[in-house]
């Protein structure tokens, strides 16, 4: 029997392989009532959750990274035995994920990693899975992943001991940055380009097939420009989830080059700045000692 945790609604909910079905909670309750709908066997507490697995149990849980999952691990450590298996398939430092590994073995309670791709389009697609912990436990998984997964070869894999799953899923968001940021840069020289009038959406098509930079992030990109060529309803501001910056700073401790993967990071911290005081004292200084032209702004009233 497999528990998912506070069931995320990226999550797709089906009979595992060998027949095992999935025990389900969240914080709301109408959020567990749509998975029962979906047959799911519903809990409306980590206790009622626990109490309906059986022994040895695994509990997948999909939550944010840091306070959310310290409380949790801490709120269902007193309820499990030794054998018991928790899953973080959420996208935790892989620092937090050593310490948690080291609380809970104390414990006799086994602890995976999965670092989980795939988004929205998990459901159908199949999630990309990149599993840390111990061999024996993650075979124990298999038909978990093989579920989950585009296929039941392809898409996951036992990438290395606890920590390693996180891991490799934090270097793949940094190189996420890194080729998105290449993508809008690349698309706003094109557009800039106005004597040309050139059609983004037909380019995009274009590059979709054959083309070297082809990709599943530019089959969203030639989406998008079909809904809306000028992206006129879309305010200029790129969040960002933490794993960026943890890979910046992996690299930097490990003395390796990612010029890419950190400008990336901090052109999306470029983009939250509506009021730039580094641009505009940018402004000032080439107005000081080269006498160009400084733009004052109007202000009304």
């Amino acid at each position: 029997m497999v528990g998912l945790g506070r069931m995320g609604g990226n999550m797709t909910i089906r009979l595992l392989r060998g027949g095992h079905r999935v025990v389900g909670y969240a914080r709301h309750a109408e959020t567990v009532d749509h998975y029962v709908e979906k047959g799911a066997i519903g809990a409306y507490s980590l206790e009622e959750l626990v109490q309906k697995l059986t022994q040895p149990r695994v509990i997948w849980m999909m939550i944010p990274a840091g306070e959310a999952v310290d409380k949790t691990l801490q709120a269902l450590l007193p309820q499990l035995e030794p054998g018991d298996v928790i899953v973080d398939g959420g996208n935790s430092n892989y620092k937090d994920t050593l310490r948690h590994t080291s609380m809970l073995g104390e414990k006799g309670i086994h602890f995976v990693d999965v670092g989980t791709s795939g988004g929205v389009w998990g459901l159908t697609e199949g999630y990309c899975m990149m599993v840390g912990g111990e061999r024996e436990v993650v075979e124990r998984l298999r038909p978990i992943f093989e579920t989950l997964a585009p296929a039941l070869d392809r898409g996951w894999g036992h990438v290395g001991p606890n920590g390693a799953g996180h891991l490799v899923k934090m270097v793949h968001n940094g190189i996420e940055y890194g080729l998105m940021e290449a993508y809008s840069e690349g698309f706003a020289i094109l557009k800039r380009k106005e004597a040309f009038s050139l059609d983004l959406h037909q380019i995009a098509e274009v590059w979709r097939y054959g083309s070297v930079i082809r990709s599943w992030l530019l089959d969203l990109i030639a989406k998008a420009l079909a809904e809306d060529s000028e992206l006129r309803d879309i305010e200029p501001f790129v969040s960002d989830s933490g794993e960026g910056r943890w890979t910046v700073f992996e690299a930097i401790d490990s003395d390796v080059a990612a010029p890419v993967i950190t400008l990336s990071l901090l052109q999306r911290l470029r983009s939250r700045d509506k009021e730039s005081f580094s641009d505009r004292l940018l402004a000032v200084m080439r107005g000081k000692f080269g006498g160009h032209a400084v733009r004052l702004r109007e202000w009304n009233g």
